[in-house]
């Protein structure tokens, strides 16, 4: 029998009624299927896109690419040559180790510090603030994240690196230069710390806020079963609450990482742009993937053979394939976290 058509001991009217629901809940099914394969298909395309722009790079540069520190546009007033079947510059190579090293290791250390103040601001906001004030402290919070990467850069070029480069790092390099990686020389405030804090101060509020109101939406019930067993406030946090709310904590995790990955602007204005070498310290000048795309941008329109653009593309590609690798790790380890919390449940 038609789905659609008049139901055994059911009224006309409402047959007809139920009929009309289930359309409609059809096509609200395909519209948002719609929607999520818009988004999906917006990735492919994007990935599609680079990998066709920059493949005569790819062809060109090689593995040498990814291992190599030798970003060199050529000899612009020169003319073409050929190597491997493909116009360059005399003199024109391409490699990005120190480009990647300098990525992931600004990202890593917004992470170590971004993750913990953000749990602790997130407990802070959600627990031991009076109800009245948690409003307007959540919403100052969650401005930081409104305010553009811009203006964290001025403020980092201004403020914090005159700061850091006088009187934070001589200190650490003398109380702390025994440590592998924080000793001198202190520089003079660019560098990967300097972005490494810019970048926690803009990934926070990300943490912060996904993680408050996952922990103020958690029933009550949880709270007063674990205060009738004798658990005391911060044990009830600590080993009820918390617990709860990982999988939310990895979600936030992967919007902070997603952002710090691709960040420009701020990193731009107060890493240093290094550029074809590793850094020696946590105080040394770096560069960031995202950051050099606009740094070098202009430099390689310049390249009349367009190898240097291409190569910029190559960059470009190599991002997006780490972000799309951190994502896909991240999505592994919520998996994961899901089906052992049904094991335990």
């Amino acid at each position: 029998m038609n789905a659609s058509g008049p139901q055994p001991g059911v009224p006309r009217p409402l047959s007809r009624g139920l009929a009309r629901l289930r359309n409609r809940v059809v096509n609200f099914r395909r519209f948002t299927a719609l929607l999520a394969s818009i988004v999906a298909a917006s990735l492919v395309v994007i990935v599609i896109f680079l990998a066709t722009y920059a493949w005569p790079a790819v062809r060109l540069n090689g593995v040498g690419f990814l291992t190599q520190n030798s970003w060199n546009l050529g000899s612009l007033y020169a003319d073409p040559i050929t190597v491997h079947g493909q116009q360059i510059l005399p003199g024109a190579h391409y490699g990005i180790l120190f480009l990647i090293v300098g990525t992931l290791l600004s990202t890593a250390v917004a992470l170590l510090i971004a993750v913990p103040v953000g749990v602790g601001a997130a407990i802070f906001l959600a627990e031991g603030v009076p109800s009245q004030m948690q409003t307007w402290l959540s919403f100052f919070v969650e401005l930081l994240a409104a305010i553009p990467s811009v203006v964290y850069g001025l403020w980092g070029y201004v403020v914090v690196i005159p700061f850091l480069g006088h009187h934070v790092f001589p200190l650490m390099v003398k109380w702390l230069g025994f440590i592998p990686f924080f000793g001198g020389p202190a520089g003079s405030g660019y560098g990967l710390l300097t972005a490494g804090l810019v970048l926690t101060l803009m990934i926070v509020p990300l943490i912060t806020a996904t993680l408050r109101d996952a922990l103020i939406s958690q029933p009550a019930s949880l709270r007063e079963g674990a205060v009738a067993l004798g658990a005391s406030r911060f044990e009830t946090l600590w080993t009820v609450l918390l617990p709860g709310v990982r999988r939310v904590l990895i979600g936030s995790t992967i919007l902070a990482t997603g952002r710090a990955l691709g960040e420009t602007m701020a990193v731009l204005m107060v890493s240093g742009n290094a550029l074809n070498y590793l850094p020696a310290n946590i105080y040394t000048p770096i560069s960031t993937m995202a950051s050099f795309i606009v740094s070098q941008l202009d430099s390689a329109l310049e390249d009349p053979t367009g190898m240097a653009l291409r190569s910029l593309a190559e960059v470009a590609l190599v991002l997006c394939l780490i972000s799309i690798v951190a994502n896909s790790l991240a999505h592994v380890l919520i998996y994961y976290e899901g089906r052992q919390n049904a094991r335990i449940s």
